[in-house]
């Protein structure tokens, strides 16, 4: 980050505060704009020109604001699904509140302001002891909730899961999950052709009834059995939605191609099922963009195929996130990260094993879509308001009027420059 000085002073209560630069929107640029901030809230968004049509106070403000050095951005606050830890933490390591923070500033001060803490396969009372801990930082409102990555996964396309704690779907693991997190468990990656998943009265339906939605992945599943979950679950999630107060939530597939059968023309396997259901809108596609775990040219297809609205940019990142190369821990698991990639730890293979997960920051996640050739409105959309949608958070996600005021601002070149989460700013 820039240690350039932005220090926002913490205005009184009431007082507009107005941010000025490139306002990155949901849907556009607005060049020469401003965001007027009040009591943690977004007051006003638009052209500095039309700030004199708008009331007094909001006018006064943006009149006030210092104007921005040339091709200054102003982003809405990330928002992150995927995300195993940072700092040299892990979530699915830490055991205390206090370590499982260091994680979540990790990303916060470089502009994820809303992240759900992921786990990874382990035995059964890890699980729910992390699920009990990372309750108590949903509840104190410092992440949106919980992702469990596994233990109803693929053997054979586990990738840096613990082989020796995958199981088949259990019911009762699911609601144990459930109560240990207080009801924070938001999203689980289940892998559909494991037994005791799909179907009646398996996993996938037990989650749905729960509140929390199946993520499709670590799977070699076919295309078929790709395609009867999704439309279990997908009806499922609208039935669940019509019987009660809760808004409308989405199923994702886990970070798409990563962890799933490649894409055969003639075994077309998950990923075909999963774009196809992303196109007519059942599902939103993870993609870990961040120039390792996939191509350039594969991001850009997918976000021209299926849009930016069923996407969501993630990190997929484990405790070496923003920290040095070196040895480092995922769980039960040992990775070893080198030129900042982070693969499992494999003496006999030099170059180690499986991708373990990402070392990037949201931020960088969306500098690498960007440069892949995904517009820049598109990138952010896909990092924020599309997460925060598929959450069923209304009030984060975009730099909209009534939305918490989190304001991520860069340089042109998308390098952070401050942080604003409910209008503070981010030590």
């Amino acid at each position: 980050m820039s240690d350039a000085p932005h220090d926002v002073p913490v205005p009184a209560p009431g007082t507009p505060v107005a941010l000025r630069g490139r306002v990155v929107t949901p849907r556009d640029v607005v060049d020469d704009g401003a965001v007027v901030v009040v009591d943690g809230v977004v007051r006003w968004v638009g052209p500095v020109a039309a700030a004199e049509h708008a009331d007094p106070a909001v006018a006064a403000a943006v009149l006030d604001a210092p104007v921005p050095d040339p091709g200054t951005l102003l982003l809405p606050g990330l928002v992150d699904l995927h995300d195993h830890g940072g700092g040299g933490v892990g979530f699915p390591d830490a055991t205390s509140v206090e370590e499982a923070m260091v994680a979540v500033l990790e990303h916060r001060r470089h502009g994820t302001t809303t992240m759900l803490a992921s786990l990874v396969t382990a035995d059964r009372e890890t699980l729910l002891t992390r699920a009990a801990m990372l309750a108590d930082l949903a509840e104190a409102g410092e992440i949106a909730g919980i992702h469990a990555e596994g233990p109803f996964l693929s053997h054979e396309r586990r990738g840096a899961q613990s082989p020796d704690d995958l199981v088949p779907g259990d019911v009762a693991l699911v609601r144990d999950l459930v109560e240990a997190s207080r009801g924070h468990l938001r999203t689980m990656t289940v892998a559909p052709e494991v037994p005791g998943v799909a179907g009646p009265e398996g996993a996938a339906e037990a989650l749905v009834e729960a509140g929390v939605v199946p993520s499709l992945g670590h799977t070699d599943a076919t295309t078929e059995q790709a395609e009867a979950l999704v439309a279990q679950v997908a009806a499922g999630l609208r039935a669940h939605a019509a019987e009660g107060d809760a808004p409308a939530r989405e199923m994702t597939a886990t970070h798409l191609f990563n962890g799933m059968r490649p894409l055969h023309h003639r075994a077309p396997g998950p990923i075909a099922a999963c774009l196809a259901a992303a196109a007519r809108g059942d599902l939103v596609v993870e993609l870990v963009a961040d120039g390792v775990h996939l191509a350039p040219a594969t991001v850009r297809s997918v976000v021209e195929t299926v849009g930016a609205d069923r996407v969501a940019l993630v990190t997929d990142a484990m405790a070496a996130a923003g920290m040095a190369d070196g040895s480092y821990e995922l769980g039960p698991m040992a990775v070893t990260v080198r030129d900042g990639v982070a693969r499992l730890a494999d003496p006999e293979l030099p170059e180690g094993g499986s991708i373990a997960g990402g070392t990037a920051h949201l931020v960088d996640v969306v500098r690498s879509t960007v440069a892949a050739g995904v517009p820049l409105v598109d990138a952010v959309r896909s990092a924020s308001w599309v997460p925060a949608r598929v959450l069923g958070l209304p009030d984060v996600g975009g730099l909209v009027v009534g939305r918490r005021a989190d304001v991520l601002e860069t340089d042109g070149d998308l390098h952070v420059r401050r942080v604003l989460r409910a209008g503070l700013p981010v030590a």
